[in-house]
């Protein structure tokens, strides 16, 4: 008996979840306007906010797959620019995106990215990366840092003075260590919170200049 009962309550709470996603302002938006999930919007606000993705850079997106943020700094940089996008998952084909599937933790990977640079400088490094949630802030937390922190690794390896960095994080245990970290090797940090963030999320996002 119990067990049902408890079935019965993670129905309703993936039936709520659900009718909660399509009848989202956001969602809709994305659909009629061809962005392949929500968070483009969230990019979209950044950039109007700061002003960072402009023509002719070169960005790197880690973790990009379903693509959305692919396609709003492709967008941005142009026919010019240059917009590398990478994630251990598989990702369907952009126009202009040079798409590379593994860990950029790797060294294969890593060199590969770079090669895609060439002799040109990396403008900006985007990662809306997030661990697969289990709905224990214990877990997800730490999984959620530990993305964050290979974030600024890279980061810090591949942006020149004055590059930005574009980062996801949650807020909760070892956000304000990391913030201090960073801001060592970045000269300026700003947090902002997009309209298109859910308001019960803990999701920030931090852009860092280095």
């Amino acid at each position: 008996m119990a067990t049902r009962i408890e079935n019965k309550k993670l129905s309703k709470s993936s039936s709520a979840w659900m009718k909660e996603h399509i009848d989202d302002h956001y969602v809709q938006k994305a659909q009629k306007d061809g962005y392949r999930a929500r968070a483009a919007y969230k990019l979209l606000e950044i950039n109007e906010k700061t002003n960072l993705i402009k023509k002719d850079m070169t960005v790197v997106d880690l973790g990009s797959a379903p693509g959305s943020w692919s396609q709003v700094a492709g967008r941005l940089v142009g026919d010019d620019g240059i917009l590398i996008a990478s994630d251990i998952l598989a990702m369907d084909t952009l126009p202009d995106v040079t798409f590379i599937q593994g860990d950029f933790r790797e060294a294969e990977v890593f060199d590969a990215i770079m090669a895609e640079v060439g002799d040109r400088q990396v403008d900006v490094v985007l990662s809306d990366m997030a661990p697969n949630t289990a709905g224990n802030s214990a877990i997800d937390q730490p999984r959620m840092m530990y993305l964050c922190e290979l974030a600024v690794d890279f980061a810090l390896a591949t942006l020149p003075e004055g590059g930005a960095l574009i980062m996801k994080v949650f807020q909760g245990e070892g956000t304000q260590e990391l913030r201090k970290q960073m801001q060592q090797d970045f000269s300026k940090i700003r947090s902002i919170k997009p309209g298109a963030s859910r308001p019960r999320s803990k999701e920030m996002f931090w852009i860092a200049i280095k």
